[in-house]
């Protein structure tokens, strides 16, 4: 499957810092912290951002490593 702007929403932002929650009920988790899984969103991550993931085999917090015009790359929190 592939992303869907309207699975993802705001859920906090202050001082430049958003903190996302993407329900992906189709994707599995792999695919969806995969590079450039967001690329459609990219106009709307930050670098630094949080995107909490709901995937179809679990869940996860990751980071946003890279955002810019056509590439969003996610990094897992360590």
């Amino acid at each position: 499957m592939a992303f869907a702007s309207r699975h993802l929403s705001v859920l906090a932002y202050a001082n430049g810092f958003t903190l996302w929650h993407c329900k992906a009920p189709k994707d599995a988790i792999d695919e969806v912290v995969s590079s450039n899984y967001f690329r459609e969103a990219a106009d709307m991550l930050t670098t630094g951002d949080l995107v909490m993931v709901t995937a179809s085999n679990g869940a996860r917090i990751v980071s946003v490593a890279m955002a810019d015009i056509e590439t969003v790359i996610i990094a897992p929190l360590v």
